[in-house]
């Protein structure tokens, strides 16, 4: 397939995918509005608790995420046994990992103070926490059977299931914060309700869909049977990435914590500038998924050749998106960040000023966030995860971290520093798994179906 041929694939597989993962983006980003209207304290809250929240839940995610890889594998070789057995594991392992994630959910409280965060603020995060932590389970279950479509190239339907879920917790937000439609108004414990309710509507529309469309997979028959073999395939695969996974999302949920530490505003104008550096990175999220898909498929198959043209193509594309990423996030801060906030809004200069410091060092990270994102999915479709894993953690915990912490707070930069030292741990992480892939993952790959020596 020629170059063109592989951006017209990517752009076929990728975009529905790009859409999903903005949609989904838009569930947390409705939380964060429509709390940054009630008020800045709840903004706070939710903030700290959504990164709370997104640690535990991208730890399980990784099992999830194992599916994608293993059953664009299992479908170039047009083997549908293995994808069944694939797929109901991830199920079975994120359901068991959702009740370990559940305790720490519901006695959120205490650890958030044991991490320093200001007792009031920690007291609101855990009234969301409690009622949202429910949706871990629905959630992970929908993530396993999101990627088992995607392996199959089957895009449109997440995006559609997404979208879906998006109007839903839109409206249930709207009713239950505000107290709208005849609904009590309930706050930051009204987002919580939404957000479980988004995720059993997502869940129910797209296991109706496989069980419709895909009955010759049969999923869910006899599906309290063991497969130990495949369990601990999916498992080996998983860890890693959910490991990865859960050093990335707490690099970001450590730099929450350290804007905390210097106050409510900041963590405030932080939670914005998250928010928006969020959306442009669902378009490298949907890229990188793309990319798993087709190295998966090409993996299957053994062909090299296919899988270095489509990685060179994936690759400029996310540069592409970056470029115009940055020039958006230096051109319309203030306008982007007013979005967040009422009219009259007390701190609203204050959080203005610092969130347009923020978004300023959010331009410079998106290079390199979305590079270590595309090298990361195209590690994953050839099932190279384990390495990859201790590159991305040494990158943001030895780097980014303690890079953060430097910057912020013994430079005096405060957030700027913070924001500083995770371009650092993203850059490092960017170089070492870019080389992982080209240096020697690609090279144990066969060509047109030959396998590497």
């Amino acid at each position: 397939m020629t170059y063109g041929g592989h951006a017209r694939a990517i752009a076929v597989l990728g975009l529905p995918l790009v859409g999903g993962h903005l949609a989904q983006f838009a569930i947390g980003l409705t939380d964060t509005v429509m709390l940054g209207w009630y008020g800045v304290e709840e903004l706070a809250a939710v903030t700290l608790a959504g990164s709370y929240f997104f640690i535990l839940f991208m730890l399980g995610g990784g099992l999830a995420i194992a599916i994608m890889p293993l059953v664009a594998a299992s479908d170039a070789q047009g083997d549908d046994t293995s994808i069944r057995r694939v797929t109901r594991m991830g199920l079975w392992q994120t359901q068991l990992y959702g009740v370990l994630a559940m305790g720490l959910l519901w006695w959120s409280e205490p650890i958030l103070l044991a991490l320093g965060q200001k007792p009031d603020v920690a007291s609101l995060a855990a009234e969301y926490l409690r009622v949202a932590g429910w949706g871990i389970f629905p959630a992970l279950w929908v993530m396993v059977l999101k990627s088992y479509l995607a392996g199959l190239e089957r895009t449109q339907i997440v995006l559609w299931i997404t979208i879906l879920a998006a109007v839903v917790n839109a409206m249930g937000n709207y009713a239950l914060i505000f107290g709208n439609w005849g609904a009590p108004q309930l706050g930051i414990q009204g987002a919580g309700i939404a957000s479980v309710v988004t995720q059993v509507v997502s869940l129910i529309a797209v296991v109706i869909y496989a069980l419709r469309v895909l009955p010759e997979h049969a999923l869910f028959q006899r599906f309290w049977r063991p497969d130990w073999e495949m369990f601990g395939r999916v498992f080996k695969i998983g860890l890693p990435i959910g490991l990865t996974n859960l050093s990335e999302v707490s690099m970001f949920g450590a730099s929450a914590f350290m804007m905390g530490w210097i106050g409510t505003v900041p963590l405030a104008a932080h939670g914005i500038a998250v928010q928006l550096a969020a959306a442009t990175f669902m378009v490298h999220l949907g890229l990188s998924n793309a990319a798993t898909i087709r190295a998966g498929n090409a993996f299957g198959r053994q062909d090299r050749a296919h899988m270095a043209r489509g990685a060179v193509v994936v690759t400029a594309i996310s540069l592409a998106v970056s470029a115009v990423s940055v020039v958006i996030f230096l051109t319309c801060s203030d306008w982007l960040i007013s979005l967040f906030l009422k009219d009259g809004e007390d701190n609203r200069e204050e959080i203005l000023a610092i969130g347009v410091g923020l978004l300023g060092m959010a331009a410079l990270f998106q290079l390199v966030d979305g590079i270590q994102a595309i090298a990361l999915g195209v590690l994953r479709g050839v099932q190279d995860t384990a390495v990859p894993m201790v590159m991305a953690a040494l990158s943001y915990w030895v780097v980014g971290i303690p890079a953060s912490y430097v910057f912020g707070f013994i430079f005096g930069w405060q957030g700027i520093g913070v924001w500083m030292g995770l371009v650092l741990g993203l850059g490092c992480a960017a170089v070492l798994l870019m080389a992982r892939f080209w240096g020697r993952s690609i090279k144990q790959i066969g060509t047109d179906g030959v396998p590497a020596e």
